[in-house]
C-alpha cells in the first residue's frame, strides 16, 4: 500500500521530510527576524543584517552554509547568531518526527511517536509545528507572540479541521469542526481566566494576552484534551526552567520570563507522545475493566 514502510519511496520521503523541514526553518528565520520589525518576509532577499550584502543562493543552503562559513558572514566576517542553524535543525527534526507518525498499520513508530493512518495529517502538523517554532523564538527575543501565529492559528485550525477530520480523531467534518471550536474556546477561556485570577492576586499583569491567543490556536488544532495537557505540561516545564534560572543564574523569581515557549514545548509533546501519556494517566486512576 502507498507510503507504508514497504513502499520503495518511503526512505525518499523520509529524507525529503528532513530537507523540507530545514528549508522551512530557513524561511522561519526570516519571519522571526522581520515580523516583529514589521518588515516584509518576501522582499528584499536574504541579506546580512550587519553589512546588508545580499546572500547568494549557494551561501544560503540550510544548515550546510552555516557550517561551511563557520558561523560568519562571507563578506564582512561578522558573526552569525547560532539561532539560524538551531532553528533549521529543530524544524528539520520536527518535520521528520511528524513524518514518522504516519503508518497505515498503526504499528510502533520510531522514538515511540503516536501513529496516524492519515497522510493528510502530515502537512497539517508541519504547519502547526512551524507556527509554534515561530512563536517561540519571537517570544524569546521580543516578549510578544505575533497575531499572524495566534489569531492566524485559530482560523487555520478550524478551517483545517474541516478539511482533515483526523486532526481530532473523527470521521465527519461537523464533528471535527465542533471539537476544534471547543478546543479554541476552552483554551482561550481557561488561560484568560487564569491570567485574570493571577492579576487580581499579584496586583499586576500575570500573563500576556498573546499567550491566551496562542493557547486558543493550540486548542483549534488539538481540541480540549490537547489544551489541558499543554497548560499542565507548560506549567511544569516553566516551573522547572524558572527555578533552575534562579538557582544557576541568580535571576529573581519576579523576573519576567516568556510563557509562550513553554506552551509550545508542551503542545509539541502532545502531538508526538501526549495522547499515550494521557491514556496512561487515565488508566492509572481508572484501570480498564477486565
Amino acid at each position: 500500500m502507498l507510503f507504508t514502510e514497504d513502499f520503495p519511496w518511503y526512505p525518499f520521503f523520509t529524507v525529503l521530510s528532513f530537507l523540507w523541514g530545514a528549508a522551512t526553518g530557513s524561511f522561519l528565520n526570516v519571519c522571526i527576524y522581520r515580523i516583529p520589525r514589521d518588515e516584509s518576509v518576501v522582499k528584499p532577499r536574504s541579506h546580512c543584517p550587519h553589512c546588508s550584502q545580499l546572500i547568494p543562493w549557494y551561501l544560503n543552503i540550510p544548515i550546510f552554509s552555516y557550517i561551511m562559513l563557520l558561523g560568519r558572514c562571507r563578506f564582512c566576517k561578522a558573526r552569525i547568531t547560532p539561532r539560524y542553524v538551531l532553528v533549521e535543525l529543530l524544524v528539520a527534526v520536527l518535520f521528520l518526527l511528524v513524518w514518522f507518525k504516519y503508518n497505515v498499520t498503526l504499528g510502533p513508530r520510531p522514538l515511540g511517536v503516536a501513529p496516524t493512518v492519515s497522510v493528510g495529517l502530515v502537512p497539517v502538523l508541519w504547519l502547526y509545528v512551524s507556527g509554534l517554532v515561530l512563536a517561540t523564538f519571537v517570544d524569546f527575543e521580543h516578549m510578544i507572540i505575533p497575531d499572524s501565529v495566534s489569531i492566524g492559528g485559530m482560523v487555520a485550525g478550524v478551517i483545517l479541521s474541516a478539511l482533515v477530520p483526523a486532526m481530532h480523531g473523527v470521521d465527519t467534518v461537523l464533528e471535527s469542526v465542533m471539537w476544534s471550536a471547543v478546543g479554541l474556546v476552552f483554551g482561550f477561556g481557561m488561560l484568560w481566566s487564569v491570567g485574570k485570577l493571577g492579576s487580581a492576586i499579584f496586583r499586576k499583569p500575570a500573563m500576556g494576552f498573546g499567550d491566551v491567543k496562542l493557547i486558543g490556536a493550540i486548542g483549534a488544532f488539538t481540541g480540549w484534551q490537547g489544551v489541558l495537557f499543554t497548560i499542565v505540561g507548560s506549567s511544569l516545564v516553566g516551573s522547572i526552567v524558572g527555578i533552575s534560572l534562579v538557582l544557576v543564574g541568580g535571576r529573581r523569581m519576579q523576573s519576567r520570563i516568556p510563557y509562550g515557549p513553554y506552551l509550545a514545548v508542551a503542545a509539541v509533546i502532545w502531538i508526538f507522545w501526549g495522547q499515550d501519556w494521557w491514556q496512561a494517566y487515565l488508566n492509572f486512576f481508572a484501570p480498564p475493566a477486565l
